[in-house]
């Protein structure tokens, strides 16, 4: 297997995780965030997969030198979400990630999809001479491709492992 087809394999893991942590949920359940005395930043089932589809999507568009399925595909406007465009959503404060809800799993799911799908689609796309192509040079070391790919994917493992325990925490088998 080469390097660009294990990390789309563990991408559709984490998606098919995702998957099972989604599985059943009602719309409360999913835009509830699950201890938010006790455990403020467990996040909402909807943050998680919202956050992880941003990320990836954000990343992988500035990889491949194209627009954002964000913006292209409309789902900023579906979401229409009560804060800045520009957020930076990995440093959200509990009460700013309580804004991202959803009205429709499908949205969600639908954001996630195609997220990974722009992943897998580039991903596929790679030759491998390109991944040891310094790509970023104000960290200490400079990030390669390989890197950053690394770095995207195993962010999307995390969030879909936080996904399982935060259904978990609602009350939810999985």
């Amino acid at each position: 297997m080469t390097f660009q087809g294990a990390l789309i394999d563990l991408l559709s893991r984490a998606r098919e995780r995702f998957d099972r942590a989604l599985e059943g949920v009602t719309l409360k359940q999913v835009n509830t965030r699950p201890a938010p005395v006790q455990a403020p930043r467990i996040d909402s089932l909807t943050w998680l997969a919202w956050h992880t589809a941003r990320e990836i999507d954000m990343q992988v568009s500035a990889l491949a030198g194209t627009t954002m399925v964000w913006t292209a595909a409309g789902f900023k406007e579906r979401f229409a979400l009560d804060l800045p465009d520009d957020t930076e959503d990995w440093r959200h404060t509990p009460e700013q990630a309580a804004k991202v809800r959803v009205t429709s799993l499908e949205l969600l799911t639908d954001y996630l999809d195609a997220a990974c799908a722009l992943a897998r689609d580039y991903l596929g796309s790679l030759d491998e001479s390109t991944l040891d192509e310094v790509i970023d040079h104000s960290w200490d070391p400079p990030v390669t491709r390989r890197t950053r790919l690394v770095s995207i994917v195993d962010d999307a493992v995390q969030h879909s492992g936080q996904a399982m325990y935060s259904r978990r925490l609602l009350g939810l088998e999985g």
